[in-house]
């Protein structure tokens, strides 16, 4: 069990011999308790402020992320279930596309969000030209949602969204 120690003539271990051992057997809880009382003399002054400031930051800019879409259930022929609770999906990054030369256009886009929360078949429903319509559809295909759920589970939908000059 512990390490074997030299014993003297008398059949006893010596002084040293036994710190060394009682050493041996004391390095990994010195090992783990270093760490821990270094966490604990942390000060945390100032943390919860600095975090309610960065969540403030953080919401804002998320917000600025986000567009207004309608969502509509994508209907499954081979499912005839009906929803108890349905929840509609909620965007995560939906960045706007970078267009130079808006002229008063409108661009409308359908789309499908896959149970992955990806976006999946857009589709040009009212154009403003080849290539702001190329623009935004690679814009929107790397939007990502929370899915939409039908009872708890994932599922398709369709979302729609107009951007504008406006």
């Amino acid at each position: 069990m512990g390490a074997h120690l030299p014993r003297n003539r008398q059949g006893l271990v010596s002084r040293p011999q036994r710190i060394e051992r009682s050493m041996l057997r004391l390095w990994p809880l010195i090992l783990v308790g270093i760490p821990v009382l270094a966490a604990v003399t942390v000060s945390s002054s100032g943390l919860p402020e600095r975090n309610r400031a960065l969540q403030q930051r953080e919401r804002k800019a998320w917000k600025a992320l986000t567009h207004n879409s309608q969502f509509i259930d994508v209907p499954h022929l081979s499912t005839r279930s009906s929803c108890e609770e349905v929840q509609p999906p909620q965007a995560l990054t939906t960045p706007s596309p970078l267009l130079t030369t808006w002229r008063e256009r409108k661009i409308k886009v359908s789309f499908i969000i896959g149970t992955d929360g990806r976006v999946h078949s857009p589709l040009i429903l009212e154009s403003a030209g080849p290539t702001g319509d190329r623009r935004v559809l690679q814009t929107v295909r790397t939007w990502r949602y929370r899915p939409a759920t039908c009872n708890g589970v994932p599922t398709e939908t369709e979302g729609k969204v107009e951007f504008s000059s406006r």
